[in-house]
């Protein structure tokens, strides 16, 4: 089993910058792509951002040119980077695990992973 385990979440204002975290616990040893979801209220999940062991990079259309996904491998850690907040990127930040090769575009499904946080809220006020 692992455990993903998210940090960084908080209120920030609109154009402002902030980092989240995620660290991977447990049974690490098979983790192939690691990524991001979000979920506002009264929306669907939405895929965000996913990297795999290789360090190839996809992303949501939403978040293209001010999120960046990045990853640690020796520290099983995952971050996202995000620039040039809007008030619409406002949700709970899920980090999800998978461990299957394939290409990054299908793991914009959240069918692909096998082990997700349990998230951490961003706020963007206006």
């Amino acid at each position: 089993q692992v455990q993903p385990v998210e940090s960084g979440g908080g209120v920030v204002q609109a154009g402002d910058s902030l980092r989240l975290s995620c660290a991977a616990l447990g049974h690490t040893s098979s983790m192939y792509a690691m990524g991001w979801f979000r979920r506002a209220p009264g929306k669907e999940r939405e895929f965000v951002a996913t990297i795999d062991w290789s360090g190839g990079t996809y992303y949501g259309d939403s978040v293209k040119g001010r999120f960046t996904i990045s990853r640690e491998n020796r520290e099983n850690q995952v971050y996202l980077q995000m620039n040039s907040l809007k008030p619409e990127d406002s949700a709970v930040y899920y980090c999800a695990i998978g461990r299957r090769p394939d290409r990054l575009d299908r793991y914009a499904r959240p069918g692909e992973y096998d082990y997700w946080g349990r998230g951490t809220q961003v706020a963007v006020s206006s």
